[in-house]
């Protein structure tokens, strides 16, 4: 599928576009072009022509939010290239100041890579630094310009490229580093996403990553399971976590990025690897006398106390989302945990997302509010989860008291002659009890291997 193009942008780049200095030409990683050679022209072009992209993988979550909100945002207008010039300018504000010093210095190394009327594929920090030290040094002509590299448009060889391609293409770059930002982990994951449904499997994403270019079959199914771990199973998560809320497609409220240390993002993580190890697990719940339908009480919970985000005088709550099957394996901490799901409610009335004026309160805002009034019981039930899961390390397990009540019983003072006369009533009565509740020891060890043959022959 191509992208749209604007042709009053592209004849004001053919118009407006120069020949610059050496290097002149540039090979870039573009379709087979690299592996062939092919050398592409380098040209200035005025850098009010060039324009960022809303499909960057860099700002995915903040645009998302965005358009959530306000409805579409088109990239071809100019206020629309404020306000992603914004959602850039939160990224990595470090690694902006030191491009700046950089091309104040050096000037710009490499090309910028854009389509032919002039939206951004790779250089959008390259551009923004630009704008700055124009403003700086107004009458510098240096300034004025980007170094880029040209796509081709309709009619050139090989023609435009796709939606697919442009993808690619930033996937191929986006890990180089001059003057770029990390992706944070959660943009990442969306931008990932975003290619798959584009046709762009993970496993050809991670392809073009330069720790995979020579790796094995074996190795690069590997790190497709990996980055599933990391991103895919996550993301998904946070979209259950949305829509719990009814706030889907409000990426904005889930994290800021690697500054975000409130580590929303992170409890994602921790929370799918919990859930996708152990809490959706058969055989966990099996072992763990977990109800299937708790689970889903278990996540709501879990992901309340995620929304509450700082739980006064407890573990980070990443921490927590990690601790959670071993709270949900016990009884009475598992009570504490689904009683959050069933006394915390998940939002506020309608009134009470209102401010004094009438106006509606921020997503923040509410999310504030919400805490104020349910914090203490949160953190009350959290705390009595996590004192239940830690005394249960100092207690005996099941099986080191049936060894310790066997010992017991065939302990060498245990001698049935020793037995008073007048005891024998009571002590046939204890025998009695004690062959029942071996019996059901028993019995409900072989209904749990059962279920675990069955479930293994299901597989």
């Amino acid at each position: 599928m191509l992208r749209e193009i604007v042709p009053d942008f592209a004849q004001a780049i053919r118009e407006k576009k120069t020949k610059t200095v050496k290097p002149a030409f540039a090979v870039i990683n573009f379709r087979d072009e690299k592996s062939q050679n092919y050398e592409r022209p380098i040209e200035s072009v005025p850098i009010d022509l060039l324009r960022y992209r809303k499909d960057n993988g860099r700002i995915a979550s903040d645009v998302m939010n965005y358009e959530k909100l306000n409805g579409r945002l088109d990239e071809k207008d100019k206020d629309a290239q404020q306000i992603l010039r914004g959602f850039l300018e939160k990224k990595h504000p470090e690694m902006t100041e030191i491009l700046i010093k950089s091309i104040e210095h050096t000037g710009q190394s490499e090309p910028a890579i854009i389509t032919c009327d002039g939206f951004i594929i790779n250089g959008n920090r390259r551009k923004m630094v630009l704008e700055s030290l124009r403003k700086r040094h107004p009458g510098d002509e240096k300034y004025q310009y980007v170094k880029v590299v040209i796509l081709p448009g309709t009619g050139e060889e090989g023609g435009p490229p796709t939606l697919l391609e442009i993808e690619r293409l930033e996937n191929r770059y986006q890990l180089q580093s001059e003057g770029k930002s990390e992706y944070y982990g959660f943009d990442r994951a969306l931008s990932i996403k975003r290619k798959m449904e584009l046709g762009f499997s993970l496993e050809e994403q991670l392809k073009d990553d330069p720790r995979y270019v020579r790796s094995t079959e074996p190795e690069l199914k590997k790190a497709v399971k990996q980055y599933e771990r990391d991103y895919i199973l996550p993301l998904e998560c946070v979209d259950r976590y949305l829509q719990q809320f009814d706030r889907e497609g409000m990426y904005g409220t889930i994290s800021s990025g690697v500054s975000d240390r409130e580590g929303r993002w992170q409890a994602f993580i921790d929370y799918s690897n919990s859930y996708s190890t152990r809490l959706k697990n058969q055989q966990w719940q099996i072992e763990n006398a977990v109800d299937e339908e708790d689970v889903g009480a278990i996540e709501e919970a879990a992901f309340k106390m995620i929304r509450l985000r700082t739980l006064k005088g407890l573990p980070k709550i990443h921490h927590i989302m990690r601790e959670l099957p071993k709270m949900c394996a016990l009884k009475d901490s598992r009570k504490s945990i689904l009683s959050i799901a069933n006394e915390v409610d998940s939002s506020l009335s309608s009134d009470e997302q209102f401010d004094a004026q009438g106006d509606a309160l921020s997503l923040d805002d509410v999310d504030k509010k919400w805490a104020q009034r349910h914090q203490q019981k949160l953190i009350m039930l959290t705390k009595k989860a996590l004192d239940f899961a830690e005394s249960s390390r100092e207690k005996e397990t099941p099986l080191m008291l049936l060894e310790a009540a066997l010992k017991k019983l065939t302990h060498e003072d245990f001698a049935i002659e020793n037995i008073p006369h007048v005891q024998y009533h009571e002590a046939g009565r204890l025998a009695r009890e004690i062959q029942q509740i071996a019996r059901d020891i028993e019995h409900q060890l072989y209904e749990n291997e059962k279920k675990l043959k069955d479930l293994h022959r299901k597989k």
